[in-house]
């Protein structure tokens, strides 16, 4: 037999297969390359740390206990849960940071509007003011906390130093460590204002930001159109500014709530807690720290996560409808 007789016809041989892929599945083969790094750290970084939490959460373990683990089997127990949600420190802990967040959201977004609207008219020096209005928010927190921290010192800090020479204070005040105090017979809660009002003072800023970028937005026409019909600038305020900016208020109004609920370094830098400022954070490094139960731990922060969980869905759902209005 000839080499040619036992060379296949063309008739009768099989072509290879070849799979032919789209544009469209080349593209989402691209995408998933160029997103994987990202989805690595994120599994990494966020996924895995919030997995141990979870199992630390639903066990009985210590800060002794974490060179044995994976030596015995772990025991499953809601006992952190249940201790959380019996315990007097979580739900002192859990209305201090809900006062905080809700007096520092409602604060910071009443200054930004106040400061925006006194802000909005040219007038020599605006430029110079609104860059110098935007010097707490850009100040890292260790200095601000620092500086706040000289100027309340109860020996030689410049805010006792003038009350007792000009205000006629007998014995200096200890803003960051006093839990209550009479001012003309209502009780005052001391430090817990001092903090509030140093995030405000911090986060103001960002919501002059927001406020000043909506404000210019507004078309001047129907400002002049109310002139001439007879608004006066109360009634121009009420009727036409602040309706345009009850959108971005309110996202304002959520997004500081939410920043302020799981802050802790702000309040850990002022007072580390003293003064009934012991909010949900501190509380959780106090289990962690103070405590060593990492059970106990890991418990209130997933409460924590979760009233964080419910308050981004709300902020989601208010984001879309201010995209959609």
């Amino acid at each position: 037999m000839t080499a040619r007789s036992r060379t296949a016809s063309p008739a009768t041989a099989r072509p290879p297969k070849v799979r032919l892929t789209t544009q469209a599945q080349r593209t989402n083969r691209s995408g998933w390359l160029l997103v994987s790094p990202s989805l690595a750290v994120v599994g990494l970084v966020v996924l895995l740390p919030f997995a141990l939490v979870v199992v630390f959460g639903f066990s009985d373990i210590r800060l002794v206990d974490i060179p044995y683990l994976g030596t015995e089997p772990i025991e499953w127990t809601l006992d952190n849960f249940r201790g959380a949600m019996a315990s007097q420190a979580f739900w002192g802990a859990l209305w201090t940071t809900v006062l905080y967040a809700g007096l520092t959201a409602v604060g910071s977004l009443a200054v930004g509007l106040v400061l925006a609207l006194a802000l909005r008219r040219p007038f020599a020096g605006r430029g110079l003011v609104r860059a110098l209005l935007l010097v707490p928010y850009v100040l890292p927190v260790v200095a601000a906390a620092t500086i706040w921290r000289t100027m309340l010192n109860p020996q030689y800090g410049v805010v006792n130093a003038f009350g007792r020479a000009y205000l006629g204070w007998d014995t200096p005040v200890g803003f960051l460590s006093t839990t209550t105090a009479d001012v003309w017979g209502i009780p005052v809660p001391v430090a817990l204002l001092v903090v509030v009002l140093f995030d405000i003072w911090k986060s103001a800023p960002l919501a002059f930001l927001f406020l000043t970028a909506r404000l210019q937005s507004v078309p001047g026409e129907i400002e002049e159109a109310a002139a001439l019909d007879g608004a006066n600038r109360r009634q121009a305020l009420r009727f036409i500014l602040l309706p345009q900016l009850r959108a971005v208020a309110l996202l304002l109004l959520l997004l500081r709530f939410i920043w302020s609920f799981q802050s802790f370094d702000d309040v850990y830098l002022l007072t580390e807690g003293a003064g009934s400022t012991q909010v949900m954070a501190i509380q959780v490094y106090t289990e962690l720290v103070t405590k060593a139960d990492i059970g106990s731990a890991a418990a209130f922060g997933l409460l924590m996560s979760l009233i964080l969980g419910v308050l981004l869905i709300g902020y989601v759902v208010l984001s879309r409808r201010t995209d959609e209005s």
